[in-house]
This record gives structure tokens, sequence and C-alpha cells, in this order.
């Protein structure tokens, strides 16, 4: 069920338009006609208000899991497409007899001058203590693979990372409006129960 319905408790709300959900599935709130919504629900106010920031403190949850998933593929795809380049750079040089001058990188502080006859493979490290040696035209295209994979991963969080923020605004938004409609009702209950 979407977040907000089980914010609202009531299958036909105004907010029950909600089963909407962005691509990847991350459930979409109204705005709520708050005397309807209130007026169909049996809870107090102060339960429907809960319910909501209940719902705004999980959209903000997932939102930091995009955030560090964001940083994440912010780190990894230079990485991926520095060694694309390097890959593609020995590719070029793969029919040539000459040798390959370079410096290359042993540690952070720590670097080293090498020459590198032609070669036909590459070892690629593929993540904590994985090595494995491919042909330069398979380690081009998992190369690419992985780029484009990460590239469209990064585009989708921040898609994601946008959608959440318009549904935190809604809600509170939503929560605003549900607050000052019950200060409201107090008052004018107040001012008829003092005449």
């Amino acid at each position: 069920m979407s977040e907000t319905r089980q914010a609202t408790d009531k299958p036909n709300s105004s907010a029950e338009a909600v089963l909407e959900t962005n691509p990847r599935g991350i459930p979409k709130v109204q705005f709520v006609n708050v005397e309807e919504f209130i007026s169909k629900s049996s809870a107090p106010v102060e339960v429907t208000l809960g319910k909501f920031q209940e719902t705004v403190a999980k959209y903000k949850f997932m939102e930091i899991n995009f955030l560090n998933r964001k940083k994440g593929l912010e780190l990894k795809i230079p990485e991926i497409s520095k060694t694309l380049t390097v890959v593609e750079y020995l590719v070029s040089k793969q029919d040539s007899d000459e040798p390959i001058e370079t410096t290359f990188e042993l540690n952070d502080t720590l670097w080293a001058n090498a020459t590198i006859k032609s070669t036909k493979t590459v070892n690629l490290w593929l993540g904590a203590n994985v090595m494995l040696e491919y042909t330069l035209q398979e380690a081009k295209e998992l190369l690419e693979n992985k780029l484009d994979t990460n590239q469209n991963a990064l585009k989708n969080v921040l898609e994601d990372l946008e959608f959440l923020r318009e549904q935190v605004t809604t809600m509170e938004v939503n929560i605003a409006r549900v607050y000052n409609w019950d200060v409201k009702r107090r008052r004018t209950l107040k001012t008829t129960s003092t005449v």
C-alpha cells in the first residue's frame, strides 16, 4: 500500500489517488481537501498529523539513502571513465610495436615509471580483492557497459531525489493545512461555547 494510504487509513479519502508511483515505485502524495479528509476520518486530528509526520520521516529516510547512493555513484563514474580511457589508449596502441612509456600510481603518494610492451590483455580490479584478465576488446566493452549502467543509475537517483523532495514538500503543506484547520476549528468551538 502507498505511504499516504497508511497515513490516512481511509480507502476513499482524497489522498487515495496516491496509488500512483514514480517509475521506481516511490508512492506519490496529493494535496488533501482538509475538511473532506477530516470529515471522512474517524481518527482525531492529532493522530492524522502524527501519521502525516511519520510519512514525511519515511520520505526523508529514503532521501538520505538516495543521497548516499548518489555519492557512491559520483565517485565510481569518474574511476570507470578514467579506466576506460586507459583501455581505449591501449587498444589504439595494440598493433604498434613501439613500447608505451608511462607513469602509474602505486599508492596515493607513490608513482612509478614503466615501459609497457604491446599487449592484447589487461587486468581489471572488479571489486575488493578480485582481479580478472580480459582481452582489450572485452575490457572496453565491460567498462562501457558499467559506465552506461552507472550513469543511468545516477540519472535515476537524481530523478528520485527530486521526486522525494516534492513529496516531502506536499506532505509538509498537508500537515500545515490540517494543523491550521484544526486551530481554526478549535477557535470556532471556543467562541461558540462561550456565547
